[in-house]
């Protein structure tokens, strides 16, 4: 199978430009190829993780990523698919982030020997002359049709800013140096992006006389239409520091039925028989492909020592038999006995507000020692301590431990 029939074949393909031209390039010959990333965090998330997915199957098959950091992009802000704008950053905080994705990244990209590049804008949009671009690329570009562009048109009745309105014209102007520097001939990214690529293939071949090319993934929604990758505490970050292994694992051991298939096509390298045989399972029996799913997950992320723990935790709290060292703990003095449990819980921020705490107790789904708490004026007693911990149950999965120190 060809790159292209794999990444279709798994779902990842929203839209293309010139179809039968892109089949015969990958086909037959090694290309360069490019997505962006704004580094305005310190990690990735699971929505990048498709992306990355999608440059480790273009790199297996031959090709040669280009990971685009925003760096003069997010000193404006993009508008694709927000409603607001995005904070603009400082150049140390930018530099700091790309590393941090590349280090993150590096568990799917060879960047070993030229194999693939991590490139910054702010290496060309920063020095721009702001009257050589308006002559040299601003001409190019029609007001009239770039308001028509979903990115743009989603804003307009909030306001949009002449900042971020510039922001079509400097990615397609990143396509064009990229194009200009390593013969990157196609741009890949989210379907959000759409109108921005086109921009860039147009930019290309008024510039340069070439033919350039563009396609989109799908966004990792859920059967409901929600973004994956979101819980009531945020994002699932990439970085343990901020998801733990066994939150991340757990993230995915918890996630809907309906949801298995597509997530294992996606996020893992497990051969499309067995995602479907896996996505066809029923009833109790799907539990198994989310272990399957939560386990190939973590260790593409993680590495394969932290899966196993994560795993262990998971049975251990589920199947029994298991240690508990893994559950994401909170070491709390003794002192804590005698207070109230939503007071202790917020401390540790084990729930983010005291109301959603009454809110858990008032819907019969806070338990300590799987035992329901029946009253948000419960307290902590030292009946509670079971070897050295108390562990707390939020839902019917979220698990942690409160680890009773000297």
């Amino acid at each position: 199978m060809s790159v292209l029939d794999v990444l279709q074949e798994r779902g990842y393909i929203q839209q293309m430009t010139h179809e039968d031209e892109i089949k015969e390039l990958l086909e037959k010959e090694k290309i360069t190829f490019y997505i962006g990333f704004d580094p305005t965090a310190d990690s990735l998330h699971v929505g990048h993780f498709l992306q990355i997915m999608v440059m480790s199957h273009m790199q297996k098959a031959g090709h040669r990523p280009i990971v685009l950091i925003g760096g003069g992009t997010a000193m404006v802000g993009d508008p694709s698919g927000r409603t607001d704008m995005r904070k603009m950053l400082t150049k140390e905080e930018i530099d700091r982030n790309a590393e941090a994705f590349k280090k993150q990244m590096q568990r799917l990209i060879d960047f070993s020997d030229g194999k693939a590049i991590m490139a910054n804008n702010a290496d060309w949009l920063l020095n721009l002359n702001y009257i050589e671009f308006l002559r040299d690329i601003g001409v190019h570009f029609s007001v009239n049709r770039m308001l028509t562009a979903e990115c743009f048109k989603s804003r307009l009745e909030r306001g949009l800013s002449f900042l971020e309105f510039n922001y079509m014209l400097m990615q397609a102007y990143d396509f064009l140096e990229l194009n200009r520097r390593y013969n990157c001939v196609m741009q890949m990214g989210g379907d959000d992006q759409w109108s921005n690529i086109i921009a860039g293939i147009e930019l290309i071949r008024k510039k340069e006389g070439k033919q350039a090319y563009g396609m989109t993934f799908t966004l990792l929604t859920t059967s409901e239409g929600k973004k994956m990758g979101k819980t009531e505490k945020g994002a699932i970050w990439l970085d343990p520091n901020k998801t733990s292994p066994y939150e991340f694992y757990q993230y995915w051991r918890n996630i809907a039925d309906a949801d298995v298939e597509k997530a294992l096509a996606l996020l893992t390298f497990l051969p499309m028989d067995e995602v479907r045989r896996l996505g066809a399972l029923k009833d109790k029996e799907i539990n198994e492909a989310k272990k399957i799913l939560a386990y190939e997950v973590t260790k593409l992320i993680h590495g394969e020592e932290e899966a196993i723990k994560a795993q262990k935790a998971a049975e251990a709290l589920f199947e029994s038999g298991g240690d508990l060292d893994n559950v994401p703990s909170v070491a709390v003095s003794s002192d804590v006995f005698g207070k109230k449990i939503l007071d202790v819980l917020f401390e540790t921020k084990i729930i983010p507000s005291k109301s959603e705490g009454r809110r858990l107790v008032q819907q019969g789904g806070l338990y300590i020692n799987n035992e329901k708490v029946e009253s948000i004026d419960e307290y902590i007693k030292d009946d509670m301590i079971k070897d050295n911990s108390i562990l707390i149950r939020k839902g019917k999965k979220e698990y942690h431990r409160l680890v009773i120190k000297e």
